[in-house]
């Protein structure tokens, strides 16, 4: 009998020592389990019969049954290719090999009826398929052949004979070894109560299907499974962590955030800002560590609500941190802050790699003293040498541009576990959320302050550019700022795109009156800095820059955006990048510049980009058209979709009904001892154990 979990996958029948290398390497195939669990991503339909005269060169993998004509050897060296000429009466393809000529030799008899089956492709008026699969006729049984399951395969792989038929052969022989040791991985009364295939049903028809209607509910049943156990591993640690997780209870507000918001608050709290703050306020007061994201849309007010966030900290005597992920994003920081508490009796400091000896010994030693209240920076925060006297509160600004390991070094500075807010500005899709930060208590600002002006997103091609530069220049005589962004740095031999140098150029020359600052990733940390700050100060009033400036300057001034090659950006970057505008009380535009030549996709990109300003409408828009894994943040943050089967997007009420069903168990087995689920506990037990990647943000 096997144990799935652990058998190494040498052992099953056909593999040995030197495919379970080429397994582990190229597909993380390691035990029998994993092999179960390696799915078909296509099928084929072996049953059907195409009719040549029906064929054409766009068509998928098709089956024929007919004759070879004549068979004919072409050509010398790399160029020679066995041709068999095939009919089955109502016209004529061209079968093709390139490899394995002297093995193919005799192996066809003219006049003989075969069953061919391959992908048809046209090459010089005529049909072809490369390296078909040829069998005699009389030795296939086509009406039992069914659904052919087709596996992704690596070219090292192949080169191994490790195709997706070998693939298929190793199952076969799987299922006649490990069948019997097939262990259920759901409890009796939840397959029950989701009228679910029991787990050996199910893989046997993920892998070779007795018909579309098993297929369709094996991969319910999958999907579910794997959706469930997602949901089950994030709601368990999350309710854990709010069991075991004691933190301090901030229970009054204090005087410097009354006086703050009596008399330095400067314009009324949305409605937003002032249910977020609510349930802040809600964690704070509870004895439990806050553990909470904050969404907002660029402009919506974030700062604003961590930093009266901070000032509750500090009217219970705590200390606070912010950090973010650049220096001129904590600089920027740090200046809005102190304007927000001029006249106040708060301490705030700046911590940065910029700051360095005398003045960073001091500073270090005030905030050991406990003489700062509150601490801006960068990375340079959770150094070993910083050390806080009582430090409560943690904020994280844009988290994705931190690795997890990175935050649990800055609340890990404190004897019992800081408060925790992070913040992003790419508005995150509901699905998104619930799978990734599913650990988190979300809190959204989904409205702006008053007075701020939508900013109009409009669609220009080549054609306009004249114009365009005539806009740009009425907006710099009306004492506006402009920023525009190139995909690239330099110009690309594969890629026909608008670079930056020689946009630089070209914006110089065309507006010689104007300073022009250049930024790109490129350069020097400090000379990056020195260009931004340039800008940020109004020396310089055009910006020419790559996506470097898409999280975090905050220019008021800066009304125009102008985005070169828009078809070449993603839906989250493009709103990120139209953010950098708005920041004022003047209308602020947003100019795409791309191409005629554009995929229906993109067209859709760009067209949702002018119709609206909703981030979180982008989102789920970006979510439709990319998928969860090229999603900003979802990379960044160590975060990895490894999902098998599902789909976050395209199974969204199979998440829904999944992350019900794991409250529910929760809830009715809250200290996970009922016999009942047992074998729920011990599968989860695996998974956290395996290469599952379920990282999570805490």
């Amino acid at each position: 009998m096997f144990d799935l979990y652990t058998q190494d996958i040498t052992y099953v029948h056909g593999v040995g020592p030197q495919r379970a290398e080429m397994l582990k390497k190229e597909i993380n195939v390691v035990t029998v389990y994993d092999l179960f669990y390696y799915f078909p991503y296509k099928y084929v339909d072996r049953s059907r019969v195409y009719r040549i005269s029906d064929i054409d060169g766009n068509m998928p993998f098709i089956q024929l049954k007919g004759e070879i004509l004549h068979l004919e050897v072409i050509g010398e060296g790399r160029t020679r290719r066995m041709v068999a000429h095939f009919s089955d009466g109502t016209g004529v393809v061209d079968l093709v090999w390139f490899r394995g000529l002297k093995f193919l030799a005799g192996r066809f008899k003219l006049h003989k009826e075969y069953i061919v089956f391959g992908k048809p492709t046209s090459f010089n008026g005529r049909i072809n398929i490369a390296h078909p699969d040829v069998d005699e006729a009389e030795t296939l049984t086509l009406s039992t052949m069914g659904l052919q399951p087709y596996y992704n395969t690596s070219e090292k792989m192949k080169r191994y004979s490790l195709n997706s038929q070998a693939i298929t052969k190793l199952q076969k022989a799987l299922f006649q070894q490990a069948l019997p040791s097939l262990v259920e991985s759901l409890p009796a009364y939840l397959i029950k109560e989701h009228q679910l295939l029991s787990l050996p049903d199910a893989l046997k028809n993920i892998h070779f299907p007795s018909g579309p209607h098993l297929l369709r509910q094996a991969t319910y049943r999958l999907k579910f499974e794997e959706l469930f156990y997602l949901q089950l591993n994030i709601l368990r640690y999350a309710k854990l962590r709010h069991q075991l997780q004691n933190g301090s209870a901030f229970k009054q507000i204090g005087t410097i955030f009354t006086t703050f918001y009596e008399k330095n608050l400067p314009f009324q709290l949305t409605n937003a800002q002032k249910r977020v703050m609510k349930e802040i306020r809600r964690d704070l007061g509870s004895g439990k560590q806050m553990n909470r994201l904050l969404q907002g849309d660029v402009g919506s007010g974030k700062t604003l609500v961590a930093l009266m966030t901070m000032l509750i900290a500090n009217g219970n005597k705590f200390q606070s941190c912010i950090m973010a992920p650049t220096e001129i994003l904590a600089t920027q920081h740090l200046e809005t802050i102190q304007e927000f508490l001029f006249g106040l009796d708060v301490k705030v400091a700046l911590l940065t790699g910029s700051v360095k000896g005398k003045k960073r010994k001091e500073l270090l030693q005030q905030l050991q003293d406990g003489k700062i209240d509150i601490l801006v920076g960068t990375h340079a925060v959770i150094e070993n040498t910083v050390v806080f006297a009582n430090l409560g509160l943690v904020i994280i600004d844009e988290q994705h541009r931190f690795g997890v390991a990175q935050r649990a070094r800055l609340w890990g500075k404190s004897k019992t576990p800081p408060h925790v807010l992070v913040m992003t500005a790419t508005p995150i899709p509901r699905t998104l959320a619930m799978t990734v930060y599913g650990d988190l208590d979300v809190s959204v600002i989904d409205e702006l302050p008053p007075g701020r002006k939508p900013i109009k997103t409009i669609l220009q091609y080549e054609s306009s550019r004249e114009s365009l530069y005539g806009f740009i220049a009425q907006q710099l005589q009306e004492g506006s700022q402009v920023y525009i962004v190139y995909p690239l740095v330099k110009e690309s031999e594969k890629m026909d795109l608008k670079n930056l140098e020689d946009g630089y150029l070209s914006i110089q020359s065309m507006f010689p009156q104007y300073a022009v600052s250049k930024v790109h990733g490129q350069m020097k940390s400090a000379e990056k800095e020195a260009e931004m700050q340039r800008f940020v100060i109004g020396e310089s009033r055009i910006m020419v820059a790559t996506t470097v400036i898409e999280v975090g300057v905050n220019v008021p001034n800066a009304s125009v955006m102008v985005i070169e090659n828009a078809e070449r950006f993603g839906l989250s970057q493009l709103h990120q990048l139209r953010g950098r505008v708005g920041r004022g009380a003047s209308q602020s535009y947003c100019v795409l510049m791309s191409t005629y030549k554009m995929t229906e996709e993109t067209r859709k990109r760009l067209g949702i980009m002018v119709q609206t300003n909703d981030g979180f409408e982008i989102a789920e828009a970006d979510l439709k058209l990319r998928g969860p894994g090229d999603l900003e943040g979802t990379q960044q943050s160590g975060i990895a979709f490894d999902l098998k089967i599902a789909n976050i997007v395209q199974d969204e009420a199979i998440l829904k009904l999944a992350r019900e069903t794991a409250e529910k168990v929760l809830k009715a087995d809250p200290l996970t001892n009922l016999p009942v689920n047992n074998v729920l506990w011990k599968h989860l037990a695996y998974l956290r154990k395996s290469n599952t990647n379920w990282s999570l943000i805490s």
